[in-house]
């Protein structure tokens, strides 16, 4: 797997640490006082696992703690409509639980193999990257080019926002209260996605 960037560029290549996952990842620094931006290239067999699904979604977690990160490259997964945000098998719905619980966009919205999309593109920043076209393919592969812009830059900034240590938390008085709510009865006849929103309101 390669990445190419322009020499005008000051990137650095991250260690993944893991080789399980095929993922590279370069951090691209900001000029003065903007933020870095880090870019991911991944490429999902169809046939991977989903302890290794799994691993990924934690890089991925912790990635998108990144100001402004733009992820790209096949996924292998064609059952899922990007439109509805909805998807036929277990795997495919657990990619779209991790999109969302990392609030990221995905912005392509035409076919990149056959009448799959395949190959998607995911930001974290709304604006960070636009103009994406589907642009025929390259020599002998199979999947068609991505071509995107950058559109902006995201400002550094010092947060002031107060944080709870939940390391002192009383996880004790946290399960009483949570044993407390008859589950069974009050998510009888619920969705998932109604059962995911109330858990996440009584929490």
């Amino acid at each position: 797997m390669s990445l190419y960037v322009r020499d005008c560029f000051d990137c650095i290549e991250l260690d993944d640490c893991d080789d399980k996952v095929e993922c590279l990842w370069v951090k691209m620094r900001g000029k003065a006082n903007k933020a870095d931006i880090l870019l991911g290239v991944c490429y999902r067999p169809p046939n991977q696992d989903e302890e290794v699904d799994e691993i990924f979604y934690k890089r991925l977690a912790k990635a998108s703690q990144s100001l402004a990160l733009v992820l790209v490259r096949d996924f292998n997964l064609p059952d899922i409509c990007w439109k509805y945000n909805t998807a036929e098998r277990n795997q495919s719905r657990r990619f779209l639980e991790c999109v969302e619980d990392n609030f990221l966009m995905q912005l392509v919205s035409e076919p990149t193999r056959g009448g799959d999309s395949l190959d998607l593109l995911f930001t974290n920043i709304e604006g960070l990257v636009g103009d994406v076209v589907v642009r025929g393919r390259l020599r002998l592969n199979n999947h068609e080019m991505m071509e995107f812009s950058g559109h902006g830059e995201v400002k550094r900034v010092v947060s002031k926002t107060i944080t709870m240590d939940f390391q002192r938390a009383d996880s004790g008085l946290f399960r009483t209260l949570v044993e407390r709510v008859p589950w069974e009865r009050v998510l009888k006849g619920k969705g998932v996605q109604e059962v995911r929103t109330f858990f996440k309101e009584e929490v």
